[in-house]
């Protein structure tokens, strides 16, 4: 694997102290080079600088200049392209490669042959560049739905982020969704506008669609010099100058003075900056109100007062592609979104059950890293840490608190997307991976002087299942390591066991998703897979509550089985967070206590497979009253029994029904072929909820069910000449007409094996 030589800058730790070196021995600084120190205890350190008059904590300087940052966006709004000039102006290459470039290189961030054919970002990757003495840690995630847990995870471990919308197809149905998940993490974030060379660009729709779609308080902090193929340069809205981009990549940016034709513009736009930031911002608000003049320094601290407060978005313009707008972007970056110090980050402290603990986000403290991402690489797994609080070394011992083992750090890196460089040692607010760690997605590593657990992230239930099985038989150990490293590096991607017919079934979050793992399988792995027809991942669930009361008893010689248990079965509420609720409210000792597991433990399991299509059954609430036990025939066994039979008997009595995953589907498609569009969808069940224009395009908004989306991709082509795109994403399960109830029970009963 190729690496990058050793870095010319020196670790952070002899960069800091390295302008002390000429005091005496004595010192403190003296004893700390000599290497005979504990980097636990420079908190005395600050103790003693503070008492001479020094303020600020030694690594306080380092972290402001820490940004750690995710670029997230619809598919096809330039993300991966973005991040490739990012880097190029940051120094980190040498050349700019095209996504679906013809020199068949591919974009620095695509690292897998897969993104580079297909043009899609698969993975997210992580690299860093430094950016006017910023450090800026970088995580390019995917814009495809069907990876939305690659989203979900970057933006849990990331300080800000930058939100890409396209300045044609404006805010989509993915736009949404992301940013819907930086809220749910409360990462602050600023909006780039892409694509302004683009044939339709109109930057000023789409910043109110923001306003409109995603409730963004924002503003332009820039405007674009003409539009389209007239597009020349950038207005900088807060320090008012033009800025123009020259050479043959953009690389070197002359400001300029601002076309006398837009001046009246230029004015208009930067009051109504002024005003939008004054409305969250009390500092900026006096002055705004006072007349008083609003200098450029003042306006850029209230934007980051209000950027890091999430209560206002800055909003960028430019085109990747073009080479323009970026290096103003990364000046932003730096300007309003937050270092790791100013973002609260919370942990549970397992030993004062749970308790709520705020992070300082210091190197001082003891050390505090989440996994966030596994890899199986060359040389074993490869597990991306952030690290929270204190700091960690090669050859240092961590304790992973999810699973108490004391494990060694053979060796750490920073990602470079795949490649990599060694590092000694990483300081709290850094993005690094290590290698040699067993652990899962999710897992908190400490250094053993605290018991903490970071929040874990949500991840989203997968909504298809397909049967996959090895075409050779001598491929099948091959085929379960290739399973068995996905599913760790994937928490949406499940396997399992079809019990009627013995196939391995895995399921995932969309048909791309899945389709992506059979053919990575039969590139990394060389095992090829045949495919079942796709499966739905239906639900049951009950309409009424229903009694239950029965006894199991079987006498066959010797000790026998005797379980009675009485009670009943409810809906839970629609909003309830629990899918299944087991409740015991027996008074006395009708059932010994030691049994109650084991009937929860039953009816857990009768729960798994509903009788109705064999799929499990949620939002149900289980509730004992009362029942009976033997002195020498009741055991664990009978009462699981008992409860497996009862919950059979008192389900048809419960009215089922069957739940089946709605996806939220959005559409373009030519306004020519709109009625035959919304025709095709009515058919498939489809109700449509949203339909706008967007020029000479229709945006229809829909709900519809999976299980009549299968191969959608090429109906709407044939029916809009090629012209017609959509999107889809899981919203909710619900429950399905009688008439499909009756065809989906058919159907399952007769795939039973007739007896």
């Amino acid at each position: 694997m190729p690496r990058f030589p050793p870095s010319p800058s020196p670790n952070l730790l002899h960069r800091l102290f390295s302008s002390s070196n000429k005091r005496s021995s004595s010192s403190p600084t003296a004893a700390l080079l000599s290497g005979d120190f504990h980097l636990r205890q420079f908190s005395s350190g600050n103790a003693a600088r503070a008492a001479k008059g020094e303020k600020e904590p030694w690594w306080k300087e380092s972290m402001n200049k820490v940004r750690n940052i995710g670029i997230s966006a619809h598919i096809d709004s330039g993300k991966t392209t973005l991040t490739e000039r990012v880097l190029f102006y940051t120094g980190r290459i040498h050349e700019i490669h095209e996504v679906r470039g013809r020199d068949g290189v591919g974009a620095k961030m695509d690292s897998m042959d897969l993104e580079r054919e297909k043009g899609i970002t698969i993975q997210s990757a992580a690299t860093y560049c430094t950016w006017k003495d910023y450090k800026v840690n970088i995580i390019d995630t995917p814009g495809h739905v069907d990876f939305t847990i690659e989203v979900e995870r970057a933006l849990r471990v990331l300080d800000g982020a930058i939100l890409v919308l396209c300045s044609v197809g404006g805010v989509q149905s993915q736009s949404i969704t992301v940013d819907r998940q930086m809220r749910r993490y409360e990462v602050p974030r600023v909006a780039f506008i892409n694509k302004l060379d683009r044939m339709g660009a109109d930057p000023w729709k789409v910043l109110s669609q923001a306003r409109a779609k995603l409730r963004h308080h924002s503003a332009a902090v820039q405007m674009p010099i003409g539009l389209e193929e007239n597009f020349k340069g950038l207005i900088d809205l807060v320090h008012v100058k033009a800025i123009f981009f020259h050479g043959s990549s953009g690389e070197n940016v002359v400001a300029g003075d601002i076309p006398a034709d837009m001046e009246e513009l230029v004015a208009e736009k930067r009051r109504e900056l002024i005003e939008t930031v004054s409305e969250v911002d009390d500092v900026l608000a006096e002055k705004f109100l006072n007349d008083e003049p609003i200098t450029a320094a003042e306006l850029e601290e209230a934007i980051r007062r209000a950027t890091i407060a999430q209560k206002f978005v800055p909003v960028f313009m430019g085109s990747a592609f073009k080479n323009k707008g970026v290096q103003p972007l990364l000046d932003g970056v730096v300007s309003y979104l937050p270092c790791p110090t100013e973002v609260n980050n919370y942990a549970l402290d397992q030993d004062n059950e749970e308790a709520k603990v705020t992070l300082t986000g210091s190197p001082d403290g003891p050390l505090v890293a989440l996994a966030f991402k596994l890899e199986e690489g060359r040389f074993g797994q490869l597990t991306y840490l952030r690290i929270y609080e204190g700091v960690i070394k090669k050859g240092d011992f961590i304790i992973n608190v999810n699973t108490k083992k004391r494990i060694k750090v053979p060796r750490l890196v920073r990602m470079h997307s795949n490649d990599m460089e060694d590092i000694q040692e990483a300081h709290a607010g850094e993005i690094v991976a290590v290698f040699g760690i067993d652990c899962a997605s999710g897992h908190t590593f400490t250094d053993g002087s605290v018991k903490y657990t970071m929040t874990s992230m949500s991840v989203p239930e997968p909504v298809m299942s397909l049967a996959v099985q090895p075409v050779s038989k001598d491929s099948g150990g091959q085929f379960s390591k290739a399973l068995q490293r996905f599913q760790k590096e994937d928490p949406t991607f499940r396997v399992g066991l079809d019990p009627d017919s013995n196939q391995t079934i895995i399921s995932g979050m969309g048909e791309l998703h899945l389709d992506i793992y059979v053919e990575r399988m039969r590139r990394e792995y060389k095992v090829d897979a045949t495919v079942g027809k796709p499966r739905v991942n239906f639900r049951e669930t009950i309409t009424q509550r229903a009694e239950f009361d029965y006894l199991h008893k079987k006498q066959s010689g010797g000790a026998g089985q005797y379980g009675r248990v009485t009670g009943y079965v409810e809906p839970l509420p629609s909003d309830s967070k629990e899918k299944f609720e087991f409740e015991n409210m027996i008074v006395g000792q009708a059932i010994p206590s030691g049994f109650i597991p084991a009937i929860e433990k039953g009816f857990k399991e009768a729960a798994n497979s509903g009788s109705l299509i064999g799929h499990p059954v949620e939002n149900i609430r289980i509730v004992l009253t009362d029942g009976a036990s033997h002195a020498v025939d009741s055991s664990e066994l009978a009462f699981k029994m008992a409860a497996i039979y009862a919950f059979r008997l008192c389900y048809t009595a419960a009215k089922p029904v069957i739940l089946e995953p709605v996806m939220l589907v959005e559409l373009k498609v030519p306004t020519e072929f709109q009625g035959t569009v919304a025709g095709d969808l009515n058919k498939r069940k489809g109700i449509i909820v949203g339909n706008d224009q967007e020029g000479d395009d229709s945006v229809i908004q829909a709900h519809v069910p999976l299980n009549n989306m299968f191969g959608y991709s090429t109906s709407l082509r044939s029916m809009t000449q090629g012209k017609g795109e959509f999107t889809m994403e899981y919203k909710e399960h619900c429950a399905v007409s009688n008439d499909v109830q009756t065809q989906l029970v058919n159907a399952h009963n007769a795939t039973k094996p007739t007896v």
